[in-house]
């Protein structure tokens, strides 16, 4: 039994409730259920793109881009992936930017695939196009994942109450100009979770991610990092997807496919701050270094 919360020689009472607010116990994604506090969970990113800042885009690789990423969603599910993040614009700094229906034409035949391929397992639409993520949703996925979801469009956060799928709330801006990174970095996500709940999405159906690498500078990434357990205060499941970041490459000198330790870093950080799930390219090193951290920091042997 965890002990009673003190301060300043006062105790509350055994099994008092101390006040903090509280992720929900649970949220079903895809007919899975993931028991949020328990443990951390692992997303495997998918990139149908040509132009990925981690150099592991799949357009146009030999024997087609859907046979590749089924193969790679198989290899990342073996490996301990717990849900598959596809995406087919990138979003890196000075990304060209995809029309609707190349974007349709390149996730849709992969939701499709992966799920027929892997039907226990959970996909997620990584896109900010209403459509796509509708097609998408109709081939097989079950989460939406909006990198602007603090922004003032609510078409995704309708689409994810009427399709009564979870939907994924990230941090962005268009300048990295703040007063304080981490203070608007949380008032800009609860604003965000009242607009989606006001457009229909249930509180229990909403996971938060602070954005590392969007609209921040390094500086303030690794701010938002360090600082990253204020967002518990929302009372939301964590998600952080700093795997392979520029940060990371700034800090290290190093190039995306050499960032795999820095990655491994923020996962165990994170962690320990916290964080519900972590986003990431290399499955099997981020699994075993989530299993460790949970053991440390939730226990082990104890569920």
């Amino acid at each position: 039994m965890t002990p009673p919360a003190r301060a300043e020689g006062i105790s509350l009472p055994a099994g008092a409730p101390d006040g903090l607010p509280r992720a929900p116990v649970s949220t079903d994604i895809g007919g899975r259920r993931f028991d949020w506090g328990a443990r951390t969970y692992v997303m495997g990113i998918v990139n149908i793109t040509p132009d990925s800042f981690s150099g592991d885009g799949l357009l146009g690789v030999d024997g087609g881009y859907v046979t590749a990423a089924v193969a790679q969603a198989e290899r990342m599910v073996a490996e301990g992936a717990d849900i598959l993040d596809v995406g087919g614009e990138s979003s890196r700094p000075g990304h060209e930017t995809v029309a609707q229906a190349e974007e349709v034409r390149r996730v849709v035949p992969v939701v499709g695939a992966i799920a027929a391929a892997l039907p226990g397992i959970p996909i997620s639409i990584d896109t900010v196009k209403p459509s796509v993520a509708t097609a998408a949703l109709d081939a097989g996925a079950s989460l939406v994942n909006d990198v602007w979801g603090v922004g003032p469009d609510l078409d995704l956060a309708r689409l994810a109450a009427e399709r009564a799928v979870p939907i994924v709330l990230m941090h962005n801006r268009a300048q990295p100009r703040y007063r304080d990174v981490v203070a608007e970095v949380l008032g800009d996500l609860e604003r965000a979770i009242e607009r989606a709940v006001g457009a229909g999405v249930p509180a229990e159906m909403i996971i938060v991610d602070p954005g590392f690498g969007f609209g921040k500078t390094a500086e303030q990434n690794l701010a938002v990092l360090r600082h990253v357990a204020v967002l518990r205060a929302l009372g939301r499941p964590i998600l952080l997807g700093a795997s392979r970041k520029s940060t990371l490459g700034k800090v290290l000198d190093l190039p995306a496919d050499e960032r795999l330790e820095a990655t491994l870093a923020t996962t165990a950080l994170g962690i320990a701050a916290g964080v519900d799930l972590v986003r990431v390219h290399d499955v099997a090193p981020n699994v075993r270094v989530a299993r460790m951290a949970d053991a440390i920091v939730r226990g082990w042997g104890d569920s």
